[in-house]
């Protein structure tokens, strides 16, 4: 249900910052903010109260949402597939019962320059007459 509702959030923010297209609008189809904000309190608060009047409704709608979240996966995983199957290297590809390829061991071999190897540079040493200056 909350998704339901940021999607239809969403939406109205998009359709409100679309350009109207050069249409005129009379004074009389202005609306205030204030005014869209008591219209969109009253509607949240009928719409926590619809499952409660409805409750067949909202039963199916639930099973309805949960149907078309599995079709959306399988879709994804199709895609997924396909892409990987297109693009990817045969390595990069996860078999069933085949273990996937760890890409960060094998490439990180052998890739240090020799200026990375040596030894981090050291300022000199403190001489030991600073330290007796102190009472």
């Amino acid at each position: 249900m909350r998704f339901l509702f940021r999607i239809i959030f969403w939406l109205t923010v998009v359709v409100l910052l679309l350009p109207n297209g050069g249409l005129q609008t009379n004074s009389s189809t202005i609306v205030s903010a204030s005014d869209t904000i008591s219209a969109a309190k009253a509607t949240l608060a009928d719409a926590r109260s619809f499952c409660g009047r409805q409750p067949e409704a909202c039963a199916i709608g639930s099973h309805t949402a949960v149907a078309i979240g599995h079709r959306a996966q399988a879709g994804a995983k199709m895609i997924y597939d396909y892409l990987s199957e297109h693009l990817g290297t045969e390595d990069d590809v996860a078999r069933p019962g085949k273990p996937m390829a760890q890409p960060s061991l094998r490439a990180s071999r052998d890739t240090l320059a020799p200026a990375d190897l040596a030894p981090p540079w050291r300022g000199p040493r403190p001489r030991k007459e600073a330290h007796l200056d102190r009472p």
